[in-house]
């Protein structure tokens, strides 16, 4: 009898994958999630007889073996294992037979090869049919990344375009970001960055058979994507000037910057939310639920006892020497969803997950994945890092100020300063949703205080300890005693809203507490600062001295005129203010204040009904408020579903208040709606956004 051979294979890939969720990747091949079946149909060149024996062979990674569960090879039989790989005969027709090969739920995620083996008379004969993805399921009730709630999978999955807010406390807005998870290439790039990993250099094998895990997945993630030790995705910059890359809020979405590091190797520049988008696109593009965290007053421990200290010279100038903590005006990171199969039941759910290189996880750049749970609890000796992240969110803040002489004095000791408004993007909407009670326990309760002080016994450091929290308490230059509690109090008003281009006023209201009346020395000093508090240039100093009556309020105005601070500003458009207030006896207090300038407006118009796979036009305008010619700009468009790769167009130079508008074109290819966003850059306004949700009906 003539030897069994398959001449075609029929991935039903259509079919496949619907069934599987995977059918926005936009690739040929075949995206599956583990812990459900696929039917495949194969051709062979004759028809099948009772003594003939099928084998179905996968195999992932570069030495695949049954031993570390990234190599299967499966007889085609009559039934299904539920636990383990298994093929299974479907119904046949003349030469074609379906069979249905079950994916266990936890299967190695990857690229999977698939052969076929036919026995015929006992000589085997073995046909490679195709490559096959294998991702996470949080749809598999067993898969350790399963969520119940069918909307939250689809926001936290399927979900491409996300929400993220900037500003400070007082004052932020919020900019939409393009995961572009199911984009062209974006998943095979995904995948090349496990494969880059350092835990993959080391040993190869041993590091693609513990992909079954998210838990090791989330760490890899977090570490490749940043640059630091892995020629990873993003190169990090902090310091307000970007030569030979782009300024960090250029970007709008992470399939650019995925596409570049592909080719060309580590992109230039990011921050905090580049890197929590484009970690957010690698969790989701794996099947991992995910979503990017803002936290306002976001606070850096870099000596890990749970104390920010903060110390300013007499003027208010911060001096950054004394102290390497920080408190950020905000700072994003992300969450994934999964159990913890090493900590227990309690601990599972939303892990923090963090590639921003910060500090250190066990030699490399990474943080997490960090259980929510033990963050909110302060079981602060579980892994991973969760010192780092519970002192983000409800660390101490002590303030001090440092005399001419070299003494310091501490001025003030700040409980509940850090942590506001931890936010993440609705379900199912453009909107912000408060998680600050996911992390810490209301502020001034005593329960919060109650985990503070369970946290920082689980972390008392050794009395050697040269880390600044401990030496500048010991200190002789130091004096850690109560302050002398000052007889007027002394704060900011907020600042009313400015746009770039405005002339900005900040108010200080001070309050004489007693019948006697004082005098008070105000030294005020202006910064330009990054979003993370590190001062770029002191623009503007000055000193008051003003009398307070019995009892009396008074407000001190300080005038930043556009002119003053025009040369000084970011693209983080933020000022910070910051007055050193002194009485006659002693008594002191440091006030401060940061303000987000706005940028004008950039609006996106579709100029026509916009159908599936018809090209449409869309116009954006912009208007020029200042008195001031613009001149080189660029306009940037991109939207997952809408423009397949990222659109540049020059701006002619822009007369003072010329309103000018930019036309281009989009094709979609998928429909529902989608999200069109844009970034307007020139020297006068750096990374103005746009954006507009753009409904796609069918043709």
């Amino acid at each position: 009898m003539q030897n069994l051979l398959v001449t075609k294979t029929d991935f039903q890939k259509v079919k496949n994958a619907t069934a599987h969720k995977t059918q926005d990747y936009d690739t040929n091949e075949m995206v599956l999630r583990r812990g459900q079946p696929v039917t495949m149909a194969f051709t062979f060149n004759r028809q099948l007889t009772s003594r003939d024996e099928l084998k179905i062979i996968v195999e992932t990674g570069p030495s695949p073996s049954k031993q570390t569960n990234t190599k299967a090879e499966m007889l085609v039989s009559s039934s299904s294992s539920g636990t383990s790989w298994s093929a299974v005969r479907g119904s046949s027709s003349t030469n074609v037979l379906n069979i249905t090969i079950n994916i266990p739920v936890n299967a190695v995620i990857g690229r999977y090869k698939m052969s076929l083996q036919t026995t015929s008379g006992g000589r085997p004969n073995v046909s490679k049919v195709g490559n096959m993805i294998v991702l996470f399921n949080p749809w598999a009730k067993s898969d350790e990344v399963y969520m119940s709630n069918e909307a939250e999978k689809t926001e936290y999955v399927l979900n491409e375009i996300g929400l993220y807010w900037f500003g400070n406390a007082t004052s932020y807005s919020s900019r939409r970001w393009d995961y572009a998870q199911f984009e062209r290439d974006i998943l095979n790039i995904t995948l090349t960055m496990l494969d880059k990993n350092v835990e993959y250099r080391k040993n190869p094998a041993l590091d693609v058979s513990r992909r079954n895990d998210p838990i090791y997945v989330g760490r890899v993630l977090s570490a490749m994507v940043n640059s630091n030790n892995d020629n990873g995705i993003v190169v990090g910059n902090w310091s307000g000037s970007y030569p030979g890359g782009v300024s960090p809020t250029t970007w709008n979405g992470s399939a650019a910057i995925l596409r570049q590091w592909m080719q060309k190797g580590p992109v230039k520049f990011g921050q905090c939310w580049v890197y929590a988008g484009v970690l957010c696109t690698a969790l989701r593009c794996l099947g991992i639920p995910a979503r990017t965290i803002i936290n306002f007053q976001s606070a850096h421990d870099t000596d890990k006892n749970l104390f920010i200290d903060e110390v300013y010279d007499e003027n208010g100038v911060k001096v950054e020497a004394e102290s390497q903590d920080s408190t950020w005006n905000f700072h994003a990171w992300n969450e994934a969803y999964f159990a913890r199969k090493d900590l227990g039941l309690q601990y599972g759910g939303w892990q923090v997950v963090d590639a921003t290189p910060q500090e250190q996880s066990r030699g490399i750049y990474r943080l997490g994945p960090t259980s929510l749970y033990a963050v909110k609890n302060g079981d602060v000796d579980k892994p991973y890092d969760t010192p780092f992240v519970f002192a983000e969110v409800n660390a101490d803040t002590v303030t001090w100020v440092k005399s001419r002489d070299g003494t310091k004095r501490k001025v003030y000791t700040d409980t509940a300063g850090v942590g506001k408004l931890t936010s993440t993007k609705a379900v199912g909407a453009f909107e912000r949703k408060d998680v600050t009670n996911d992390y810490k326990y209301p502020e001034g309760s005593d329960k919060e205080r109650e985990i503070f002080e369970k946290a920082r016994n689980i972390m008392e450091p050794p009395r050697s300890s040269e880390a600044f929290g401990m030496s500048m308490r010991e200190s002789d230059s130091a004096d850690d005693s109560a302050p002398v509690k000052p007889l007027f109090t002394g704060s900011f008003k907020k600042a009313p809203e400015t746009q770039v281009g405005e002339d900005l006023t900040v108010t200080l209201m001070l309050t004489n507490t007693v019948t006697d009346p004082q005098k008070i020395q105000i030294n005020m000093t202006a910064t330009s600062i990054i979003y993370n508090s590190k001062p770029v240039k002191d623009f503007l100093t000055e000193s008051h001295s003003v009398s307070l009556g019995p009892n009396e309020e008074k407000p001190l105005e300080m005038k930043l005129p556009y002119v003053a601070y025009r040369d000084a500003i970011t693209a983080d458009n933020m000022i910070q203010v910051v007055a050193v207030c002194t009485e006659e006896k002693g008594g002191s207090l440091l006030a401060q204040t940061v303000t987000t300038l706005k940028n004008p407006a950039l609006l996106i118009r579709p100029i026509e009904d916009v159908k599936y796979d018809k090209t449409a036009s869309v116009d954006c305008i912009f208007t020029n408020p200042i008195k001031e010619d613009v001149p080189d700009s660029i306009l940037i468009v991109e939207g997952s579903g809408l423009l397949r790769d990222q659109v540049f167009i020059n701006v002619p130079s822009m007369k003072p208040n010329e309103r000018i508008t930019i036309p281009f074109d989009i094709k979609p290819r998928r429909k529902g709606d989608r999200s069109l966003l844009a970034d307007f850059s020139s020297k006068k306004f750096p990374n103005v956004k746009g954006f507009q949700t753009v409904p796609v009906a069918s043709s």
